[in-house]
């Protein structure tokens, strides 16, 4: 396939920088004048077309490349168009976005998720999905390793928090530590039970942190990052005893849920791997042990 000239009169009538000849790559891509499989002209009939050395044609090339846009690369060849990934839909609730991911991960022989959030509440219900897979016979890891970070019980929570201001007896406080241990221990039974029940080396671990997190981030066997942020807002909620609490809390299970993947070019790979080492190093460094009561 030959790039045709449209709309500019290249050969001397301006001079082209590798990212300008990368533009006119990219947007032709997206025109569909240039398709996933189709094969781009050499390095010198790109060089003549846009009027550059061949030096110049090998950086766009390169940029294309690093963006996941070319396959077939260094092969004697020129490139091929690479298929581009699909983009997903529009952003999902955590709720609902969650579980087809965690059930894809599952699929890989050797799983690993890491999570940092509020509560283990939507991970919870969201990892019901693989579990349940693994028990049809659909899917079988041989081993499976979460990570959460939490809050830890013993700072001071930016929320939930009661709108009237904190009390030494605090009951928003006490609400939120019993939940965040329930769905732990929950969360844990569910998974450890796999080992028994399929010979599955399960192993789930929580650490404490010392500070709200803002966001809630899902890392899924390092390849894909899964974000969402905590909207707060003001709401009531009927505790047993009778009485309401009235608190500014984040409802985490209906926030949208932003997907990242290694596959998907160099922005979203480089959003992955950073997320990746931000979890580390929390987790090697300035969080504790956690006990769940």
């Amino acid at each position: 396939m030959v790039v045709t000239q449209e709309n500019v009169a290249v050969n001397g009538s301006r001079n082209f920088s590798s990212q300008d000849i990368a533009d006119a790559l990219r947007d032709r891509i997206r025109a569909g004048d240039l398709k996933a499989g189709d094969r781009l002209p050499t390095q010198a009939e790109l060089a003549e077309e846009f009027g550059v050395e061949r030096g110049t044609v090998r950086q766009a090339l390169s940029s294309l490349q690093s963006d996941g846009l070319l396959s077939n690369t260094g092969r004697g060849s020129p490139p091929r168009i690479a298929e581009v990934p699909a983009v997903r839909d529009e952003p999902q609730t955590t709720m609902v976005g969650l579980a087809p991911r965690l059930a894809e991960a599952f699929a890989a022989p050797h799983v690993r998720i890491d999570a940092a959030c509020l509560t283990a509440e939507t991970l919870m219900l969201a990892l019901g999905e693989p579990v349940r897979l693994i028990h049809e016979g659909t899917i079988l890891p041989k081993s499976i390793d979460v990570r959460i970070l939490l809050p830890s019980r013993d700072i001071t929570l930016a929320f939930p928090v009661p709108v009237e201001g904190r009390t030494d007896d605090d009951p928003v406080h006490k609400r939120w530590l019993a939940q965040r241990n329930a769905q732990g221990h929950v969360l844990r039974h569910n998974l450890q039970s796999l080992r028994s029940s399929h010979g599955i080396d399960v192993r789930v671990t929580f650490r404490a942190l010392p500070f709200t997190p803002p966001v809630k981030l899902y890392l899924l066997n390092e390849s894909e990052a899964l974000i969402g942020y905590y909207m707060i807002t003001r709401r009531e909620e009927t505790v047993d005893t009778g009485g309401v609490l009235d608190m500014y809390d984040a409802l985490g299970s209906t926030s949208l849920l932003f997907s990242f993947e290694k596959q998907a070019g160099h922005r979203d790979a480089s959003f992955v791997e950073e997320s990746q080492k931000w979890f580390d190093a929390l987790w090697e460094t300035i969080t504790t042990d956690l006990t769940l009561s």
